[in-house]
C-alpha cells in the first residue's frame, strides 16, 4: 500500500507568493531532491506515515477551502498525490501545489487535479547549486496548462544575470505569468539586498506582472 511521508499538517495563512494572506491547510511532504543554501526545512527530519485515506481524512478535518501541498518537494510523492487529489477535489477543495519546478514528468501525473502551481525557479547564485534552466523551462511549459506563478528567492549573492535568465524562461512561455521576487529571510528578518531594485527593473521591463513579496508569515511570527 502507498504511504505518504508527511512532516506536518496544519492550517495558517499563506506566507509566500501571489496568494499571500489566504488561509490554507498545509500538507508538508517529507524530503526534497535539492538542498538549497537558504532552505528552512533541512532540519525537519521527523515524519509520519499516512495511508491515502488517513491523509484525506486528516486534511478534511482541517476544514479549509484551499489545500497547499508543500515540502520538501511534494512531487517526489506523486503516486500518493494521484491517490488523494481526486477525493480532495470531490470534497470541494482547491489544490495549490508548491514545487521547486524540477519534476516535470511527476507533475504531468497529477496536474489535472491541481488548480494553482506555485513554481520556484532556483537561481544558482542564490541556491549554491548548479543551474536548472532546462528543467525549469520544461516544467513551466507543462505547468502553464493551469494557473501558475513563478517565485525566485534572492539573497545578497544573487546575480542579475540569473534574474535575467529566469525572466527569459517565463517570457518564452507567456509574459503575463506572475513573477514573484522573494528576498530571503533569516531568523524572521528579511535580508536587505542592495540589488533588489535592479532585479525588479530587469523583470518588470520584460514581464507584465512582477512583485516583490517577502515571507510574510515570518514577519508576522506565524507558522
Amino acid at each position: 500500500m502507498i504511504k505518504a511521508r508527511i512532516t506536518e499538517i496544519f492550517s495558517s495563512i499563506q506566507g509566500e507568493g501571489f496568494y499571500v494572506g489566504e488561509e490554507q491547510t498545509f500538507v508538508r511532504f517529507y524530503g526534497c531532491n535539492l538542498s538549497c543554501s537558504f532552505c528552512d526545512e533541512k532540519e525537519k527530519s521527523l515524519s509520519s506515515e499516512y495511508s491515502p485515506q488517513e491523509l484525506i481524512e486528516k486534511v478534511l478535518k482541517e476544514g479549509r477551502y484551499t489545500v497547499s501541498l508543500t515540502g520538501g518537494e511534494p512531487l517526489l510523492q506523486s503516486d500518493c498525490l494521484k491517490e488523494i487529489l481526486p477525493d480532495l477535489k470531490k470534497n470541494g477543495k482547491k489544490i495549490y501545489l508548491e514545487t521547486n519546478g524540477m519534476l516535470k514528468d511527476n507533475l504531468s501525473k497529477v496536474l489535472e487535479h491541481v488548480d494553482i502551481v506555485s513554481m520556484d525557479i532556483k537561481l544558482p547564485s542564490s541556491t549554491g547549486l548548479r543551474p536548472f534552466w532546462q528543467e525549469h523551462s520544461l516544467f513551466l511549459k507543462e505547468a502553464a496548462r493551469k494557473e501558475v506563478f513563478v517565485k525566485v528567492v534572492v539573497t545578497h549573492q544573487t546575480l542579475l544575470s540569473d534574474i535575467e535568465k529566469a525572466v527569459a524562461i517565463v517570457k518564452a512561455v507567456h509574459k503575463n505569468i506572475p513573477f514573484i521576487i522573494q528576498p530571503v529571510s533569516y531568523n524572521n528578518k528579511v535580508e536587505e539586498i542592495a540589488l533588489l531594485p535592479e532585479f525588479f527593473k530587469a523583470a518588470d521591463q520584460a514581464l507584465d506582472n512582477v512583485r516583490i513579496i517577502p515571507q510574510v508569515h515570518k514577519i508576522l511570527g506565524v507558522k
